[in-house]
């Protein structure tokens, strides 16, 4: 086992992190910018490095500051969270270079199933069901419509290095497919500077249902039962349940066959997510995966009673998986909402400020996982994510009981500071969302049509 962990990551994720080294008795440095010095993860930290300013190309996305803080620290190995380089195939190669262990899959996994165009070039390979569209990147814009007007529209145009929802866009009729072509080019260079995209349907009503998946270096596999995506706002998830409503066991039980092949076929190792999207008439198809923790991994640890984060490291450090897919028995139901310092009704744009007040729900089966503490600036450099909220109970009713009760006591106040607290509960008391009747475009629905 590691005596030492880097971890190359911020606000909640970078203390969810370091809590875990800290039960396993590994000691855990911080890296982080000079916004973030004042934080408790690097309070808590047994060290702390600075990396860089705070614009994050210049520190958490900045593969020589980390890992030269991590050989200067003595760490042998670097966690890397979520989002920044924790799907970069470069950095993994770096790390590797130097002797460090990325607690994640190897290079050449990420940069087949981190880059989406590369993965759905996988998927179709492995014999997944996909969309209709592209096989993989396209760059002639012409060859590109081609295929938009056989697949038929609506179809979306993403981009290959995209993520959380951002250079992505929708485009149901023909005559505009070519300037949003150019358009989402541009957007994901000047994004993630690369400017590759693909082409596939997009389907307006669909469940978002992503199943997490656990792989050793011995080639065991297993997966953890699958979770619902599909309350998304800007295409970007932000309530998340497990297992999900309304679909058959038989269902979720295929799911997890398809991602647990797509992981050994693909070599896999580490914790991750194979994405899909359900039609109404049932149908199954692969979207993407994820090479990472996610965000909403808390949700699955409730059910499960299993640390993610503990099998990263003990897989990372060479470990067989301690458990077999039988001995997986998710019970009850768990729901996590992502507290954000956003305003719903101007389209939810970020309103970062200084936090005066911060007093975080608890209770039985209630688990707040925040970096916020009153006097804390939440700048515009980050993500806006406050908090997760995630409950767990027996039955469904009761755990939509929990989390209104939970987010009911939320006190979170600043000036000029908003969130989308009363937003969540009110998705919560949505009858398509009580009902488990709900798709991806709940939220459009919603903020079309406000409930009275």
């Amino acid at each position: 086992m590691f005596n030492t962990i880097l971890i190359a990551n911020r606000g909640e994720i970078a203390l969810r992190v370091l809590r875990t080294c800290r039960e396993m008795g590994i000691r855990a440095v911080v890296a982080h910018s000079t916004a973030d010095r004042d934080t408790p993860a690097v309070r808590l930290a047994d060290e702390s490095i600075q990396i860089g300013p705070p614009q994050p190309k210049r520190s958490y996305l900045n593969p020589a500051a980390i890992v030269a803080a991590a050989l200067q620290t003595g760490a042998e190995a670097i966690h890397p969270g979520y989002g920044f380089l924790s799907e970069n195939p470069e950095f993994a190669e770096i790390c590797q270079a130097h002797g460090l262990t990325l607690i994640g899959p190897p290079p050449e996994v990420i940069a087949r199933l981190g880059d989406k165009s590369s993965a759905r070039a996988f998927a179709i390979e492995a014999r997944l069901p996909v969309l209709p569209g592209s096989s993989g990147e396209v760059a002639d814009p012409g060859e590109a419509k081609r295929i938009a007007d056989e697949a038929g529209y609506p179809v979306v145009i993403k981009a290959a290095a995209g993520g959380g929802g951002r250079a992505m866009r929708v485009v149901r009729d023909p005559r505009e497919f070519l300037p949003a072509f150019t358009a989402t080019r541009r957007e994901a260079v000047a994004l993630f500077g690369d400017g590759r995209v693909y082409v596939e349907k997009y389907l307006d009503a669909a469940r978002h249902i992503e199943v997490q998946v656990l792989a050793d270096r011995h080639g065991d596999v297993i997966h953890l039962g699958a979770r619902d995506c599909s309350i998304q706002r800007r295409r970007q998830k932000v309530i998340e349940e497990t297992p999900p409503p309304g679909l058959p066991e038989k269902a979720i039980e295929r799911l997890g066959e398809l991602a647990v092949r797509a992981a050994r076929t693909a070599g896999y190792v580490g914790a991750g997510t194979f994405e899909f999207v359900l039609d109404e008439d049932g149908g199954v198809y692969f979207i993407e995966a994820n090479c990472r923790l996610q965000v909403e991994h808390p949700i699955t640890e409730m059910v499960t009673g299993i640390d993610l984060v503990r099998e990263q490291l003990l897989i990372a450090a060479g470990r067989r998986l301690g458990h077999a897919q039988p001995d997986v028995v998710p019970y009850g139901v768990a729901l996590e909402c992502r507290v954000n310092a956003e305003d719903p009704f101007r389209n939810f744009v970020p309103t970062p400020g200084l936090v005066t007040e911060f007093t975080p729900p608890g209770g039985p089966f209630t688990r707040v996982d925040t970096h916020v503490e009153p006097n804390l600036r939440i700048t515009a450099d980050y993500d806006p994510l406050l908090a997760k909220v995630a409950v767990w109970a027996p039955t469904r009713d009761e755990v939509l009981a929990r989390m209104d009760r939970a987010l009911g006591e939320f006190r979170i106040a600043g000036p000029g500071l908003c969130t989308n607290l009363p937003f969540l509960r009110d998705v919560l008391a949505h009858p398509l969302f009580r009902h488990a009747k709900h798709t991806t475009a709940l939220v459009d629905q919603m903020m079309s049509a406000p409930l009275p």
